[in-house]
């Protein structure tokens, strides 16, 4: 399964948040760390976006608010299939080489 980077980040960030329900507006730390040069409106949609598509292929649960129009969410909740997913992702960062040196005893 495909998954863009910013789908990845939302991801890890509900992984490791303590929050059983994180809320959406604290996705928006993901473009402070880039460069990039977005109108607010234009990262509110962009996330929103990504969570509706997360939401479709199982992988999170949000809640809100409906209108007749449209669904308006404000939270979000990993489930057990994005849990897995995750694992998988960490998996293929893989780990540093470091080694460990022991002392002899004598």
């Amino acid at each position: 399964m495909y998954l863009s980077k910013l789908q990845q980040y939302i991801l890890l960030e509900l992984y490791f948040s303590r929050r059983k329900k994180y809320p959406k507006n604290d996705l928006k730390s993901y473009y402070q760390r880039q460069n990039k040069k977005l109108k607010e409106k234009n990262k509110q949609s962009i996330i929103t976006r990504s969570i509706e598509r997360l939401i479709k292929k199982g992988l999170l649960v949000g809640y809100g608010e409906r209108t007749p129009e449209k669904w308006y969410i404000q939270e979000i909740k990993l489930t057990k299939k994005g849990k897995e997913v995750v694992k998988e992702l960490l998996k293929n960062y893989g780990r540093l080489p470091f080694k460990i040196k022991r002392k002899k005893n004598k």
